[in-house]
C-alpha cells in the first residue's frame, strides 16, 4: 500500500462543492469515479479543505491509499483523461504514510476576486463576484487589519459549522485594487464554514461606507453571526494553496500566475506591496 498526494484544480460553478453527496455532482464524486476507473478498484480521498458550492480551487491537495503501481506522470495524465473539463489534476507525488492532506496542513490560503462596476459582466459570471456600489479600498484595508491575529470568529461562522472551536489565527489579509477589480488574499491556520464569505460581506459593507472599519472589533467582541452582514456570494472565492511541512516536498503554485490565466488581471505580487 502506498499513499499518493494529488494537486487538483477545479472551476467550482458546475459542482455542489467538494464533499461527496448522495446525489453526486461534487468534485470528490467525479474525482473518485475517475480514480476508480484509473486504478480498477474503489478509491476514497481526503482533501485539505472542503469547498462549498460554486467555490473554486487552484491547488486543492488530496491524498489516497492504493496498491496500484503507476508513474507519477501517469497519475496526472491518466486521471485528466477521465475527468470533466472543469476539474484537472496538476501534479502527483508519492508521500509517506504519516502525510495527511487535512491534518498535516499548517496553513491555508484563499483569494477572492471582486469587480465593482455599475453593470455586471456575463463574461466573468461564476468566476468573479460583482457589486455595483462604489468601494473605498482604504476603508476595507483598515478593517482587515483588525482581523489579523488569533480571534474568536463566531460572528463569521455558518450556523452549520461543525468545527470544535471558533478560534482561528489569521496570519495575513491583503486587499489590492486595479481598476474595477479588487483582489483579497486571506491566510490562516484554518478557516470556519463560510468564514471568508461572511468576512467578505462585512468588508464590502465597510467599503461601501455602510459601517466604519471599527465595526470589525464590535462584531468580534459580540461573537454573534446575526449582527454581521449577509454571507457574500461564492463565485469569486478560490482555495489558492495549502502549506505543509517542508520535508513532504509538495509542489506549490503561484496564485498570481493562475490569475493571469483566468482573467488577464495584472495584480502586483503581495511581496511588492509590503
Amino acid at each position: 500500500m502506498k499513499r499518493i498526494a494529488l494537486g487538483v484544480c477545479y472551476e467550482g460553478t458546475p459542482w455542489l462543492g467538494w464533499q461527496s453527496q448522495a446525489g453526486g455532482n461534487t468534485v470528490q464524486d467525479v474525482l473518485e469515479q475517475a480514480l476508480g476507473r484509473f486504478t480498477a478498484q474503489p478509491v476514497s480521498t481526503i482533501c485539505a479543505g472542503r469547498t462549498d458550492t460554486g467555490v473554486h480551487a487552484l491547488n486543492q491537495v488530496v491524498h489516497l491509499d492504493t496498491t496500484v503501481e503507476r508513474s507519477l506522470e501517469s497519475w496526472v495524465r491518466g486521471l485528466n483523461a477521465l475527468l470533466p473539463d472543469s476539474v484537472a489534476v496538476q501534479w502527483a507525488r508519492e508521500v509517506p504514510e504519516d502525510f495527511h492532506a487535512r491534518f498535516s496542513a499548517q496553513g491555508r490560503h484563499y483569494i477572492y476576486l471582486l469587480r465593482q462596476h455599475r453593470v455586471r459582466s456575463p463574461l466573468l459570471q461564476g468566476r468573479v463576484a460583482w457589486v455595483f456600489r462604489p468601494l473605498e479600498l482604504s476603508l476595507m484595508q483598515q478593517a482587515a487589519q483588525h482581523l489579523v491575529g488569533e480571534h474568536d470568529f463566531s460572528a463569521f461562522r455558518s450556523s452549520q459549522c461543525q468545527a470544535a472551536s471558533p478560534v482561528r489565527t489569521m496570519t495575513q489579509i491583503q486587499i489590492q485594487q486595479q481598476g474595477d477589480f479588487f483582489l483579497f488574499r486571506f491566510s490562516a491556520n484554518a478557516f470556519l464554514h463560510h468564514m471568508i464569505r461572511n468576512l467578505m460581506g462585512m468588508l464590502v459593507y465597510i467599503g461601501q461606507g455602510r459601517q466604519p472599519p471599527s465595526w470589525v472589533l464590535h462584531l468580534l467582541a459580540q461573537r454573534d453571526r446575526r449582527l454581521s452582514a449577509p454571507t457574500f456570494e461564492a463565485s469569486g472565492l478560490y482555495l489558492a494553496g495549502v502549506d505543509y511541512p517542508a520535508h513532504f516536498d509538495l509542489p506549490t503554485s503561484d496564485p498570481d500566475d493562475l490569475l493571469y490565466e483566468l482573467s488577464g488581471l495584472r495584480f502586483a505580487k503581495a511581496a511588492e506591496n509590503k
